[in-house]
C-alpha cells in the first residue's frame, strides 16, 4: 500500500524537545530565586540539543497559541558549562537585545535573525562577542539593529533595563562604532534591508573571505567595491536593488559566482537588453541559476542552458518559487502560491505532499502578511477537498488545522476567515477537530459576535459549531457552553444563521442540563415565541426549536419554567404541526411527555387542563405514520425509556413506546444494538406488566421486542 502524504511520524527527537519545552519546570529547570527560571544543576546539554531546544521553542512560539513565551528562556544558554549552542535561528519582534546578550558567551557558528525589530544597536555589541566563530550570518528586516534605543541612557540595573527595552530605537542615532572587524570566518552574510543611512562598502571591507552575500533591498550607488570577492563569491542576491551599468559591469567580474539573483518585486527604468543578458552569461561561466524576474525585458532576451529556474510556467516551477521566496520575500511568495492555487483548482496537483508543505510553511512564516494569509488560505481549502483527501496522512491534517487555525487567531480578515472556515468544512467533524476541539469552538464562537456583520462567515461558523456538538460527549458540550453560549444564541435572532444556530443550540443542549438552563437564562422561551409568531411557516425552524425544548423539558428541575398556560397552549398547538411531516409535532409531543410524567399535583393550572392535554396528545400519536422516516438522530435512549415504567402519565409511556417502535423498526441495525445496551428490554416487559398501560401501547412494546 503507498504511503499517504505526510505520513511519516514525527522522530523521536522532536517529541522530546516539544514536550521538555512545554513542561519546563517538570523536566530540565526550577524556579529559583525570585521566580527566576534556572537549569537544574545535574543537566548538561550538547549543542545538537540546545539548537534543537532553541529553534523549536521559537517555532511554537510563533506557529501554537497555546504556548506561552517563558521570560528568561534564553538565560538557560548563558553558562557554558551545562549547555553549547553553535546554530540558532530567530525571528520577529519576540527577540530582545536581552535575549541575544543572553547567550553572547556561546561559540556561535549560525546566527539567523529575521525581522528581529526589537532588537537596538546594543545587540551589535553582543555581535562582536561571536566575531571568533560565526561562518554564517543574516540580520534580514533586523531594521532598527544599527540604531540606539531613542534618548536612552545606560541601563544599571533590571528596572532601568526594562524600560530600556520598552523604547524604540532612534532612526537619528545611528551606530557608527560597530565593524565586522575580525569575524574572520564569516563566510555566509545577509543584510537584507539595510537602511539607507549605513554605508554598506564601509561595513563590508573588513570581509575578504565572504562566499555568499545578500543585499537584497540595499542601495549601492558605488558598486565597485564588490569586486573584492570577485576571486571567491559563489552566491550574490541583489533582489529591489537598482540595476546600474556600473553594477552591472562590476557583478559580471565576479567569476566565480554560481547563483545570482537580480530580481525585482516591479519594474525599474533598467531595461534589460539582449547585451546586457549575453555579458552576465557569457562573463559568469560557472553560473548554475539565474533569477531576473520582475525586469523589462527587451529584444527578445531568452536565457539557453539555464534550466530549473522558478516561474510560473508548470507545477514544478510554482512549488519552486514557493520554496524559494517564502522566507525572505512574502510579496513573491504571495504570487507563486496564487499560481498553486489556479492548478489546485482548474487542474491538478500531482506533489500534494510538497505543495501542502509549502504552503503551511509559508503562512507559518508571514503570519501578519495579509497577502500570503489571502493566498494560503484559499490554496489550503482546494488542496485539502474530496479529490486530495485519500492522499493526506492524519499527521498532515493535523498540520493543516493547526494553521488554519493559527490564520484565525491572527488575522481577522474576512477573506482569511472565510477560506479558513470552508477549509475546515473539508474535515471530518468532530473527529478530525477533536485535538483541537476548545481552540477551534472559540475561534467560530467568535466569529458569532454581534460586531461582525458577514452573514455567509456567520453561516458556515453556526454549521461548523453545530456539526462540532452534534457527535461529542457532554463534557465538550458543557464546556463549549461555557465559552460562548450567548455568542451562539445571539444569532438566532431573526437573520439568515437563525435556523443553524437553533440546530446548533439543539444539538448544544443535549443531555447537557447547563446547557439547557443557560437557555432559560437568555430569555430563551421569549424567543422561541417571538420566532414562532414572526416565521409561522419555516418548517426547519419549528422543529430545531421544538428539539432543543425537549432537550430542556427532560430536565427535571427545568420542567416548573415550561408549565405555564402560556406556552402549554402553544405546545399543544403544536401537536396539530403538520410541518416537516410528523417532526414538529413528535417534538411538541415529547416536550409534553415530560412534563405531564411529573403528575397532577405539578401541573398547578386549571387551563389548560392537563387531561384536555393529554387526550390530544394521544390524538396526534395514532395520528403518525410509525413507519415514517426521520430525520433525527439519538444517541442515547435513556430521555425516552425513562417514561417506560410508569402508570402516572400513561399518554407520555404511549409516546415512548411509539418513539421506540418506530426507530427499531425503521432502523433497526443503528437502534436495535441501542435498546438492548441500554436496558430497553426489561422495561418494555415491565410496560406489558402495568394494567394502566393502553393496549396500543401494549401491542407497540411487544412488536419492539420482537427485533
Amino acid at each position: 500500500m503507498a504511503a499517504k502524504a505526510g505520513d511519516n511520524p514525527d522522530s523521536l527527537m522532536a517529541l522530546s524537545t516539544a514536550f521538555c519545552l512545554r513542561n519546563l519546570r517538570r523536566t530540565m529547570c526550577y524556579l529559583g530565586d525570585g521566580n527566576k527560571l534556572c537549569l537544574r544543576s545535574d543537566v548538561f546539554l550538547p549543542s545538537e540539543i540546545c539548537d534543537k531546544l532553541v529553534n523549536t521553542y521559537m517555532e511554537l512560539v510563533h506557529s501554537d497559541s497555546n504556548f506561552e513565551p517563558q521570560d528568561g528562556f534564553f538565560l538557560l544558554f548563558s553558562d557554558l558549562r551545562s549547555t553549547r549552542l553553535t546554530r540558532v535561528q530567530l525571528r520577529e519582534d519576540l527577540v530582545r537585545d536581552r535575549d541575544l546578550e543572553a547567550i553572547g558567551k556561546q561559540d556561535l557558528i549560525e546566527l539567523h535573525l529575521t525581522y528581529c525589530n526589537s532588537l537596538s544597536a546594543r545587540s551589535l555589541k553582543t555581535l562582536a562577542s561571536f566575531r571568533q566563530t560565526l561562518v554564517s550570518l543574516s540580520l534580514f528586516g533586523c531594521s532598527h539593529i544599527f540604531y540606539r534605543k531613542g534618548g536612552a541612557p545606560l541601563a544599571c540595573n533590571e528596572d532601568d533595563e526594562e524600560e530600556e527595552e520598552q523604547r524604540p530605537a532612534s532612526r537619528q542615532a545611528l551606530d557608527t562604532d560597530f565593524s565586522f572587524q575580525g569575524f574572520n570566518r564569516l563566510r555566509l552574510l545577509n543584510l537584507g534591508g539595510l537602511p539607507e543611512e549605513v554605508d554598506p562598502e564601509a561595513l563590508l571591507k573588513p570581509l575578504p573571505a565572504l562566499t555568499s552575500l545578500d543585499l537584497s533591498g540595499v542601495q549601492l550607488p558605488r558598486a565597485a567595491f564588490l569586486a573584492q570577492w570577485k576571486e571567491r563569491l559563489a552566491s550574490l542576491v541583489l533582489y529591489n536593488v537598482d540595476l546600474s551599468e556600473e553594477l552591472v559591469n562590476t557583478v559580471v567580474e565576479l567569476g566565480h559566482l554560481r547563483h545570482l539573483d537580480i530580481s525585482r518585486e516591479r519594474t525599474s527604468k533598467f531595461k534589460m537588453t539582449r547585451k546586457i543578458l549575453t555579458a552576465i552569461v557569457q562573463g559568469l561561466v560557472n553560473l548554475v541559476s539565474l533569477d531576473i524576474s520582475g525586469h523589462i525585458m527587451l529584444d527578445n532576451c531568452t536565457v539557453p542552458h539555464l534550466e530549473e529556474v522558478t516561474g510560473s510556467k508548470n507545477e514544478d516551477q510554482v512549488l519552486n518559487a514557493i520554496e524559494a521566496y517564502t522566507e525572505f520575500r512574502p510579496e513573491l511568495a504571495h504570487r507563486a502560491i496564487n499560481q498553486l492555487f489556479d492548478i489546485a483548482r482548474i487542474q491538478h496537483c500531482s506533489q500534494l505532499l510538497r505543495a501542502l508543505q509549502l504552503v503551511i510553511a509559508a503562512l507559518k512564516c508571514h503570519k501578519y502578511e495579509k497577502s500570503v494569509q489571502v493566498t494560503g488560505s484559499a490554496a489550503l481549502f482546494y488542496l485539502t477537498n474530496t479529490e486530495y483527501r485519500s492522499d493526506q496522512s492524519m499527521r498532515l491534517r493535523r498540520q493543516v488545522i493547526q494553521v488554519v487555525l493559527n490564520g484565525m487567531e491572527q488575522y481577522q480578515e474576512v477573506t482569511v476567515q472565510r477560506n479558513c472556515c470552508l477549509t475546515l468544512c473539508n474535515f471530518s467533524i468532530p473527529e478530525e477537530l477533536e485535538f483541537q476541539y476548545g481552540r477551534v469552538n472559540l475561534l467560530l464562537l467568535k466569529i458569532l459576535e454581534p460586531a461582525r456583520q458577514d452573514e455567509s462567515i456567520q453561516r458556515i461558523a453556526v454549521h461548523l459549531c453545530n456539526a462540532l456538538v452534534c457527535q461529542v460527549d457532554n463534557h465538550h458540550k458543557e464546556a463549549v457552553g461555557k465559552m460562548g453560549f450567548r455568542s451562539l444564541w445571539i444569532k438566532t435572532y431573526c437573520d439568515q444563521v437563525m435556523e443553524f444556530s437553533w440546530s446548533a443550540l439543539w444539538n448544544i443542549t443535549d443531555e447537557t442540563p447547563d446547557n439547557c438552563q443557560m437557555f432559560l437564562n437568555c430569555r430563551g422561551m421569549s424567543l422561541f415565541l417571538d420566532c414562532l409568531k414572526e416565521f409561522p411557516d419555516k418548517q426547519e425552524l419549528h422543529r430545531n426549536m421544538l428539539g432543543l425544548l425537549g432537550n430542556v423539558a427532560e430536565v427535571r428541575a427545568l420542567r416548573p419554567q415550561l408549565l405555564t398556560p402560556q406556552f402549554i397552549s402553544v405546545f399543544s398547538d403544536l401537536l396539530d404541526s403538520k410541518a416537516d411531516g410528523i417532526e414538529v409535532s413528535y417534538n411538541a409531543c415529547g416536550v409534553l411527555s415530560h412534563i405531564v410524567f411529573d403528575g397532577p399535583e405539578a401541573w398547578g393550572m386549571e387551563e389548560p387542563l392537563r387531561d384536555t392535554v393529554m387526550d390530544k396528545m394521544m390524538a396526534a400519536i395514532q395520528s403518525w405514520d410509525v413507519t415514517s422516516r426521520r430525520n433525527i438522530n439519538y444517541r442515547s435512549f435513556e430521555p425516552i425509556l425513562r417514561l417506560l415504567p410508569q402508570s402516572i402519565a400513561p399518554v407520555s409511556q404511549h409516546w415512548a413506546t411509539w418513539a421506540l417502535f418506530n426507530l427499531v423498526s425503521v432502523y433497526p441495525s443503528k437502534y436495535c444494538p441501542l435498546l438492548v445496551k441500554e436496558g430497553g428490554i426489561v422495561l418494555l416487559e415491565k410496560v406489558l406488566e402495568l394494567q394502566t398501560s393502553h393496549e396500543e401501547t401494549k401491542d407497540m412494546a411487544r412488536y419492539d421486542l420482537t427485533y
